[in-house]
């Protein structure tokens, strides 16, 4: 009860807050918001896990089921994972969303949650053929954002990678490490029965959907695709001690994608401001979206600086004012004194 007491007292609190974040927000998280609201109510008819959720089975020929990549991220069967992913997609959102502006969100939204539905199929037919399974394909049905929630870390640790998360004893937390804690997080939770084997799946290939799209497709202001800076390698995502093998495995596949056509191979372009002709020299590997992502965050510390020392500007113009009059009154006292007591000036002119 005393837990309840508490709950029920900072509820107007809660609530403010509540509704300052998504006042906060754009159009394209607030229709989120209410899809995952409106389609909850919906979780409650039997079939819908099977109509709107992704199922191996069905996806795939002969059924060819295509909506259910659109329609299985707004679906969740517990009111705290709804809630859940209301409050992750408003929070995450407010991170990326002023940089990337509203179609740069919506289009990651997109990407990363039908790459996570094509992904998680993919994944239970190879399960399928190993095992011979049939309820691999007919009974496991892949909903909810937990894919793109797990993308969204993605972002932010390209977006902030040096922003500490949690203070430990062991050391801090930053951004870099959220990916990879998401995953083992998702995995425990599996290991003691809390969620669902879909929910580990969907968080690994919400994961690489999302570093894959940001690493090598998104195109930016500049002209630019992907980001091949190098703290944005996918060997980055794993503690020190193992990243030289996995550099050299995932150079080895990225290379095997490159020759096949499935990827290309980046070319950064930098333009040397200091020459006399503007000559333009293309090297791979510079990390020209790195320093477009350090400036925008220095002009959005900056805005909010500014912002903080036009609130102080009121305050430095009363005591500005406070100093002029008592200069003023101090000059008119010694006018005063002057005329009173000559005989002042002449032994200080003596002097």
């Amino acid at each position: 009860m005393s837990v309840f007491n508490k709950v029920r007292k900072n509820l107007p609190h809660i609530k403010q807050n509540t509704e300052l974040l998504f006042n906060n927000t754009g159009l394209c998280i607030k229709i989120i918001s209410c899809m995952l609201s409106v389609c909850y109510f919906f979780s409650f008819w039997s079939k819908s896990s099977t109509v709107f959720g992704v199922t191996p089975g069905y996806l795939f020929p002969p059924s060819f089921w295509l909506w259910t990549p659109f329609t299985f991220c707004f679906f969740e069967t517990h009111l705290w994972q709804v809630l859940l992913d209301i409050a992750m997609v408003a929070v995450c959102s407010k991170l990326i969303e002023p940089l990337w502006g509203e179609l740069q969100v919506l289009v990651f939204f997109a990407i990363v949650n039908v790459g996570v539905a094509l992904a998680c199929a993919v994944f239970y037919y190879i399960l399928y053929m190993c095992t011979w399974d049939p309820a691999l394909l007919f009974s496991v049905h892949v909903r909810g954002l937990a894919g793109y929630l797990a993308g969204v870390t993605v972002a932010v640790k390209q977006i902030m990678p040096d922003s500490t998360v949690l203070d430990t004893p062991a050391g801090r937390i930053t951004n870099r490490n959220v990916p990879l804690y998401t995953i083992f997080i998702a995995l425990v939770l599996w290991f003691i029965g809390f969620v669902d084997g879909t929910k580990p799946t969907m968080v690994i290939s919400g994961v690489l959907m999302s570093w894959t799209y940001l690493r090598f497709y998104q195109t930016h202001t500049n002209g630019t695709r992907g980001d091949m800076a190098d703290n944005f390698t996918f060997a980055s995502f794993f503690p020190v001690i193992v990243q030289p093998p996995i550099s050299v495995l995932s150079n080895s596949v990225y290379s095997i994608f490159v020759k096949a056509g499935i990827c290309r191979k980046t070319v950064r372009r930098v333009d040397i401001a200091s020459a006399p002709t503007g000559i333009t020299v293309a090297l791979p590997g510079i990390r020209s979206h790195d320093m477009d992502r350090r400036k925008l965050l220095a002009l959005k510390a900056l805005n909010s600086r500014l912002v903080d020392t036009n609130k102080d500007a009121p305050r430095m113009d009363n005591v500005e004012s406070e100093r002029r009059d008592s200069v003023v009154i101090s000059i008119g006292d010694s006018d005063q004194i002057s005329k009173l007591s000559p005989t002042n000036m002449v032994s200080n002119k003596t002097t």
